[in-house]
């Protein structure tokens, strides 16, 4: 596991990291959940994916401020926040 990641914010510290196998037919991957921090302490939260032949696709990376944002967002659509488990 790697203990650096570049985000748009800069390099950051990888403090936590999930990863969800799955399969989709024969073909194997594995969804990831990072909890990043940037030298000047903010948290970042970071999704991916990655395919058998391992390597990161398709990061998307939230600052703590966006998870805010998100959870208010999810107010708005009830369904949405339900398939998350984060309903309000």
């Amino acid at each position: 596991m790697a203990t650096r990641a570049a985000t748009p914010w800069g390099p950051a510290d990888l403090v936590e990291e999930l990863t969800v196998p799955q399969q989709a037919g024969t073909k194997r991957f594995a969804s990831k959940v990072q909890l990043l921090e940037t030298p000047k302490g903010e948290r970042l939260v970071r999704f991916s994916y990655a395919g058998a032949g391992g390597g990161t696709r398709g990061p998307v990376t939230l600052r703590e401020r966006d998870i805010g944002r998100l959870k208010a967002a999810l107010a708005k659509r009830p369904a949405l926040a339900q398939a998350l488990g984060m309903e309000v």
